[in-house]
């Protein structure tokens, strides 16, 4: 069979996953049966790639794989979940749950917040995969398709300080998550222990029965802050306000970073404006954006299948007109906005509301008691009397939003007695973000998390040694090309090669609204920091103004800016 889409384009045969997919009975497979088979921790065939559309992705610990092989054992098969939580927002008593079932039933006892503005628990084996989807249940959370060819988990702008905007904003994220989520009842029926409704018939009116040819991201963002990355989204929503009040968004579709090493054919890729639409026909563009790429997207080949490649192969203008006419709306020209920044505002923040917010720097993400730095501990002792509520961010940090005055002291102590505060740490290391990478990631290729601590330090060296020491550059290291840590919107992006190489990319912006092009391949870390050391010291001597590492290297020519093209990327 070939992908005849509604163009009428034939692209070729359809990818096997188009097959597992409609032989899936909506998802369902044959997870039940997998998971009363004791004889290996893992899922077996179209299982594999099903139990991501349930949110999970089936992993091993790559620290021990050979060590298993010697002693002829399967690798330690295991589970990642990765919650659905537009928004980010979780209250404190939700808190407490998943830091009990971290604790009790993950093999590496942490709390990983992610870039996709959610948590994610590592190491949850077989006999306790229907237990933690129960347990999230029954404190109104689940991880419905935050993985697979669907629509994952929205993020929206984490800014506390202007709460009524942001309260608009975050209940528009939540609408758009549920109006876009599958509607087959495959997860309640699986882990929920849900019965089967008589007479009911599954169907998928915006994600189709074969649902998406590729993952599909969603966003809402409330511009000067771009912290949720736009530009490595398929579908933006750009909050426009007036008076305060949310009037409609601007609409940016097509973003995307992932590629494959070696394949020009892949590249990461900004989004495309296509105009301004009031608030009452959102979710309308989101449906008809969705809807346009499921019948248009390549499901030929998967590398090329995501909305990205869509816009490039069709044309920006002809994917518009499509939306227009499915979600019956005419684009007005974008409101103008600006982006001035995409980090967190670490520390505390006095809200309009007269309420205080705590933004705690999370190195990468992961929450564990460290010695003498009991980090989740921490959180959980702030979460038994917090009455506010917390948001993750898309930069792996947690806010402890809504403090009431009374409280702020309190929770001040609890947080520098943990080590959640710790006034030393630099605005470097605060915009360096990494993947989770070895030894979960399957595709890892290099390290991330784990180098990145010590290579910030490295950094911070170079950065004091040139007098540049109370700066920053955006910086982020991915251990695969996928784009998981957006390394490819960074002012210095270290995407992996094979352990110990990087590739170098240079000449993101703080904005995020660049895309760096590659300065040096497969090179090694040490070689990394001499590039960097030569670079930086330049950047201090020859810099303009205040101007930023990503600009002046551009500027200084030590690389050409990418613009559109592929040709510009790969030149």
């Amino acid at each position: 069979m070939s992908d005849q889409n509604i163009l009428g384009e034939n692209l070729g045969p359809l990818s096997d996953n188009e097959r597992l997919k409609r032989e899936s009975n909506f998802l369902r497979g044959t997870i039940v049966q997998d998971l009363g088979d004791r004889i290996t921790g893992g899922f077996t065939a179209d299982n594999f790639q099903l139990i991501r559309f349930h949110g999970m992705y089936q992993q091993d610990d790559r620290d021990i794989r050979a060590e298993r092989a010697k002693q002829k054992l399967e690798p330690l098969q295991n589970v990642m979940l990765r919650a659905r939580m537009p928004g980010g927002v979780i209250k404190p008593e939700q808190w407490l749950a998943i830091d009990k079932f971290a604790t009790d039933h993950t093999m590496y006892g942490s709390i990983r917040l992610t870039t996709r503005q959610t948590f994610q628990f590592h190491g949850v084996l077989k006999p306790n995969i229907k237990l933690m989807h129960q347990t999230l249940n029954q404190i109104g959370i689940d991880s419905i398709a935050t993985a697979g060819d669907v629509n994952r988990n929205v993020l929206c702008t984490t800014n506390p300080v202007e709460s009524e905007l942001h309260q608009e904003a975050y209940e528009w994220a939540a609408r758009i998550s549920e109006h876009l989520l599958p509607k087959t009842r495959a997860y309640a029926e699986i882990w929920l222990d849900g019965e089967k409704v008589e007479g009911h018939q599954d169907e998928e009116p915006v994600l189709g029965s074969n649902y998406l040819p590729r993952k599909f991201k969603t966003t809402v963002v409330i511009p000067p802050q771009n912290d949720v990355d736009v530009h490595a989204n398929d579908l933006n929503f750009i909050a426009m306000s007036d008076n305060g009040k949310l009037v409609g968004f601007n609409v940016l579709v097509g973003g995307g970073l992932a590629m494959t090493h070696g394949d020009t054919s892949t590249y990461p890729r900004r989004a495309d404006d296509l105009g301004f639409i009031p608030l009452d026909k959102t979710l309308d563009v989101a449906a008809a954006v969705v809807s346009t790429q499921r019948d248009w997207g390549n499901r030929s080949n998967r590398k090329n299948a995501k909305t990205k490649y869509t816009l490039d192969r069709v044309g920006t203008e002809a994917f518009k007109a499509e939306v227009e006419k499915r979600a019956d709306v005419k684009f007005e020209p974008s409101r103008p906005f600006e982006f001035t920044g995409r980090g967190d505002r670490i520390g505390w923040t006095h809200g309009i509301d007269g309420k205080y917010h705590l933004a705690l720097f999370i190195e990468n993400g992961r929450l564990l008691d460290y010695p003498g730095k009991p980090l989740k501990s921490g959180v959980a002792e702030i979460a038994k009397i917090h009455t506010g509520d917390f948001r993750m961010t898309a930069n792996q940090n947690l806010i402890i939003a809504g403090v009431e005055e009374a409280q702020k002291d309190i929770i001040d102590k609890i947080a520098r007695d943990h080590g959640l505060i710790d006034d030393g740490v630099s605005e470097q290391r605060m915009n360096s973000m990494a993947c989770v990478a070895f030894p979960t990631c399957p595709l890892a290729m290099a390290e991330a998390e784990r180098f990145l601590p010590g290579f910030v330090t490295d950094i911070e060296g170079i950065m004091a040694n040139h007098g540049v020491g109370h700066e920053h550059i955006i910086l982020r290291v991915t251990g695969c090309p996928n784009g998981c840590g957006r390394a490819m919107l960074a002012e210095i992006g270290l995407v992996g090669k094979a352990p110990g190489r990087y590739n170098l990319h240079l000449g993101g912006n703080r904005e995020g609204t660049r895309v760096p092009k590659m300065y040096k391949e497969n090179i090694t870390d040490k070689q990394i920091l001499e590039e960097i050391d030569s670079l930086v010291g330049r950047w201090a001597a020859e810099r303009e103004g205040d101007e930023c590492f990503g600009d002046f290297v551009i500027r200084a020519g030590i690389i050409a800016e990418v613009k559109v093209s592929v040709r510009d990327f790969y030149a």
